[in-house]
């Protein structure tokens, strides 16, 4: 891989801590969701962030496919839902949802712009294999 950029961030305390992007830009406190023992759901946590990342790098991928086919859409947006659980062998693992909606095109030709970008999308290429991740495609706002 040719790197083009890198992105630096720093956590101390775990999930009830502090997490710090190098430039400064990104400087939030995370907890523990109330559902894994925290107090509250006040806060961030990482897979907040690991959602929010997922879902604003495949709508990117997407306008990227969608500008090359040259068709043309209204606004797109991709909500990601990033769950943690325990798996059989101890340990935990992630499962991602995408719920994308690309309106003003037929739901084949959507469903056919998320296949692709799923396959030149940062995150599909890195979960790809290692954690499940559904694609839900609708054309309605």
């Amino acid at each position: 891989m040719k790197t083009l950029y890198t992105a630096d961030a720093t956590v101390t305390g775990g999930r009830n801590g502090r997490v710090q992007s190098q430039n400064g830009v990104l400087d939030i406190e995370v907890r523990m969701p109330k559902a894994l023992g925290g107090a509250n759901d006040e806060y961030a946590n990482p897979e907040m962030l690991f959602a929010a990342g997922y879902a604003s790098c495949f709508d990117s991928a997407l306008n990227v496919v969608i500008k090359q086919s040259k068709i043309t859409t209204g606004e797109t947006s991709v909500t990601a839902k990033v769950s943690i659980g325990q798996l059989e062998n101890m340990g935990f693992g992630l499962a991602v949802e995408l719920d994308i909606t690309i309106p003003g095109v037929e739901q084949k030709v959507a469903e056919e712009l998320v296949e692709k970008a799923h396959q030149i999308c940062p995150y599909s290429n890195a979960t790809r294999g290692n954690i499940e991740v559904k694609l839900k495609v609708s054309t309605q706002d």
